[in-house]
């Protein structure tokens, strides 16, 4: 195993293109607290900023054969970080965008014709979905969603940690967005069937 901490950042590029697990490593640790405290500064939501550095060095990895750096590594990383957060930005705007213009149609289309969508089916509808997810991830959904529980207390209720409820939670949501597609799940959160 080679000691890789008193290597420059090129040196440590040249073993990772090698595959050198040693060389990764001291990228992650002497780049993560830097990377992970821009993210944060720019989202300001902790659990988004370490998504996105892990995506950065999972990327990294992945692609370290043909890794092309053309500044330093430094620059590289936080450009990586960076391009993640304006995705970030751009699918919260594209989202609001959705949910402004399908509440626009809801509150346009008249009442009891073909256009609305029923509440009571589409409960239906979510509730076999919401049935159909792991089991334990449908045991925390329900938690929040009936109990109206907070991270911490599905948590210790489940002595399980916060971290594993924000991601559960976070889950069972991109499952059913995918189940029930984009227009209804908006509809499902607008009108509080998914609370």
């Amino acid at each position: 195993m080679t000691d890789c901490k008193s290597l420059s950042d090129a040196q440590l590029i040249k073993l990772l293109k090698e595959g050198n697990h040693s060389s990764f490593t001291e990228i992650y640790n002497r780049y993560n607290t830097l990377l992970y405290i821009y993210a944060y500064k720019k989202l300001q939501d902790t659990e988004s900023a370490k998504d996105i550095i892990q995506e950065v060095y999972v990327y990294l990895w992945n692609s370290r054969e043909s890794l092309e750096i053309q500044t330093t590594l430094s620059g590289y990383l936080y450009k990586a970080v960076l391009n993640r957060i304006l995705n970030v930005f751009r699918h919260v705007a594209i989202t609001q965008e959705h949910v402004a213009s399908f509440k626009e149609t809801i509150d346009q289309a008249p009442v009891g014709t073909d256009y609305r969508i029923r509440e009571k089916d589409l409960a239906a509808l979510i509730e076999k979905e919401i049935n159909n997810l792991p089991e334990k991830m449908r045991e925390i959904f329900q938690l929040r969603r009936q109990e109206y529980l907070s991270n911490k207390e599905i948590a210790e209720r489940l002595d399980i940690s916060e971290h594993t409820v924000h991601t559960q939670i976070k889950r069972a949501l991109k499952v059913l967005r995918g189940k029930l597609g984009l227009m209804l799940y908006i509809y499902a959160l607008l009108t509080g069937l998914l609370r």
